[in-house]
């Protein structure tokens, strides 16, 4: 693979396989990782690996490279993009009952999950009479962009969405004896799940975008393209539009929600501190906190150095 155009590669990754000793691969991947220079979160769990991580090239490869070494991850997918800046403050590497939060023990992804269907076809299954289309992301990645049409659960956390289902089932399937289901999520992790949920739950016709919303958004043409808005990410880019290219949403550093234009307008938002959505939930105690943290970052930036809190970090990952 040849080196990035820009001086920071991102990589996005995840596969459900089971893991043995999370406790001694998290060890190699904190060393590995904190060793190159590596920031960014990487979760383990018993049914797999999930995170993102910025390094360069070279370093990137080697965590890679160490990941499919594992028993079951040798075909181990990655989604990258460039950073002209690293976009994490911090490396974690963390040890979780699971590598994407449901809260239900009896589903299990490496069972069965829905039928994966490429960028190229989604259009047409979503645009198909009778498809239900769901949005199974949180509700302020859903407010900043979606598929036209598509359904929004409107939950705060993953963890609501079965809870959802159960309760929106006969009003979303009515009587349809084979109701088809398409469901779709950032980078694929969460419909993994959802898909094994509902299949769980006795629906049989479910589809899933192979990919998520960021290899829709890098391989479909926007003019031919049924995305609307732009798509939030986990990380100092916030949001992303076709093409991958940057968006135009900002981080809250009080509430780690996407912040638009027109919001940055508003007299609750401060740089650094708080927004409209976290404003009157946050004491003018944590705010003041949260100010003297964004000062300490800008002035570590002016110095060309880390800001103490990562420094920190990085040395108890080590």
């Amino acid at each position: 693979m040849t080196d990035s155009p820009s001086p920071v590669r991102v990589a996005a990754l995840y596969k459900f396989a089971r893991l043995d000793d999370c406790d001694a691969v998290r060890r190699e991947l904190a060393r590995l990782c904190c060793a190159a220079g590596i920031k960014g979160t990487l979760l383990l769990a018993g049914e797999g690996v999930n995170g993102t991580i910025a390094g360069s090239d070279h370093a990137i490869e080697n965590v890679l490279a160490f990941i499919r070494s594992l028993p079951g991850f040798a075909d181990l997918e990655v989604k990258y993009s460039a950073a002209e800046t690293m976009p994490f403050r911090r490396m974690k590497v963390r040890v979780k009952r699971e590598i994407v939060t449901m809260g239900q023990e009896h589903v299990d992804p490496l069972a069965g999950t829905g039928h994966y269907v490429s960028p190229q076809d989604w259009n047409a299954l979503i645009s198909e009479p009778g498809t239900i289309v769901i949005d199974t992301r949180n509700d302020y990645e859903v407010a900043i962009g979606s598929f036209a049409g598509a359904i929004d659960p409107k939950t705060a956390s993953f963890r609501d969405f079965p809870a959802w289902f159960r309760a929106e089932r006969e009003r979303l399937l009515g009587t349809v004896d084979r109701p088809k289901v398409a469901m779709f999520c950032t980078g694929g992790i969460r419909c993994e799940k959802s898909t094994a949920f509902l299949k769980a739950e006795g629906i049989e016709d479910v589809y899933h975008l192979q990919g998520g919303i960021l290899k829709y958004l890098e391989t479909v043409p926007a003019d031919e393209s049924l995305w609307e808005g732009e798509c939030f990410v986990f990380d100092q880019r916030v949001a992303v539009g076709h093409g991958l290219e940057a968006g135009t949403h900002v981080l809250c550093h009080g509430c780690r929600r996407p912040v638009s234009s027109l919001d940055r307008a508003s007299p609750l938002y401060t740089v650094g501190v708080s927004c409209s959505a976290c404003h009157a939930a946050r004491s003018d105690a944590q705010r003041a906190g949260y100010a003297e943290r964004d000062r300490q970052e800008q002035l570590a930036k002016l110095r060309g150095t880390a800001h103490i809190g990562a420094r920190l970090a990085d040395q108890r990952e080590r």
